[in-house]
């Protein structure tokens, strides 16, 4: 084993899954690693590279193999106030995805139901800035904060949220300068969508890092792998293994001896015996 590998295999080791303490002492130290990953294998992936922190849609997280392969990022779920209902229906979904393994719950709800959530001491994680299902009250999808006035609504809609109860936000796609003085101000968590470097985590979809999102790659994201391509690369293998595979079906070539189970001589003459008689 080499030496890299040997400190590799030590730091798989000694790391272990965050607590939101953890989360919070490490506030102004260091900058964490953040995605929204869409299945097992990129779940695995983001273990393998040592990611912190992920969202997670829930039928992924509620996965009972799902920790087998995640044991040690932060996972956060949750469902939209348009999916999810009243904040009773709120507190019994987010019980229940905690108990089946999430680490913390996302709420895009009222201060009201973060509030609730809170005083049952669910770790809630809220939502600032361009939020996609608030987006009409901000203008549609795109930047919020360029304005003083509009800066120091976030201010304080950051500021709400911490005291409701949440420990982190996502603040999502507003200026740099804007978000770095939110956070210098605030204890709560911020975690970064095109916000800057002056937060707390930055976060990304794997989608967009790994080239394969559908229409529109917003302007914060980056792209560091080309899947789009390489799906395109094995749908067109797939075809042309089922393609030489009809032919093989067609010519005779498939099935051959050794995809067949043969009977012993002496038996297949008493079946064909036997058939005859009937």
């Amino acid at each position: 084993m080499t030496e890299l590998r040997r400190q590799e295999s030590r730091g798989a080791a000694s790391r272990r899954l965050p607590t939101v303490a953890d989360l919070r002492a490490w506030k102004g130290r260091r900058q964490l690693t953040m995605l929204r990953y869409f299945s097992l294998d990129e779940a695995a992936a983001a273990e393998a590279a040592g990611i912190d922190i992920a969202s997670v849609p829930a039928e992924i997280v509620l996965d009972p193999r799902y920790r087998a392969v995640a044991p040690t990022v932060f996972s956060m779920t949750g469902q939209t106030h348009l999916e999810m209902g009243t904040p009773d229906d709120y507190l019994r979904w987010c019980g229940n995805a905690l108990n089946r393994g999430a680490d913390a719950v996302y709420c895009s709800g009222s201060l009201k139901t973060v509030e609730k959530l809170s005083r049952e001491y669910f770790p809630v994680v809220g939502h600032v800035g361009l939020v996609p299902t608030r987006a009409t009250w901000t203008g549609g999808f795109k930047a919020v904060g360029k304005t003083a006035e509009a800066a120091l609504r976030l201010f304080k809609e950051v500021k709400a949220y911490e005291s409701a109860g949440a420990f982190a936000v996502e603040i999502e796609v507003l200026p740099a300068e804007v978000a770095d003085e939110i956070s210098k101000r605030v204890e709560i968590l911020l975690w970064s969508m095109g916000a800057g470097a002056g937060c707390d985590a930055q976060y990304l979809f794997a989608n967009d890092i790994l080239g394969y999102t559908e229409g529109h790659v917003p302007r914060h994201a980056r792209t560091y792998r080309d899947f789009d391509a390489e799906y395109a690369r094995l749908q067109r293998e797939r075809i042309a293994a089922f393609t030489e595979y009809a032919a093989d079906v067609a010519g005779g070539a498939f099935p051959q001896d050794c995809h067949l189970i043969r009977m012993d001589p002496r038996e297949l003459e008493k079946f064909i015996d036997g058939v005859d008689r009937q």
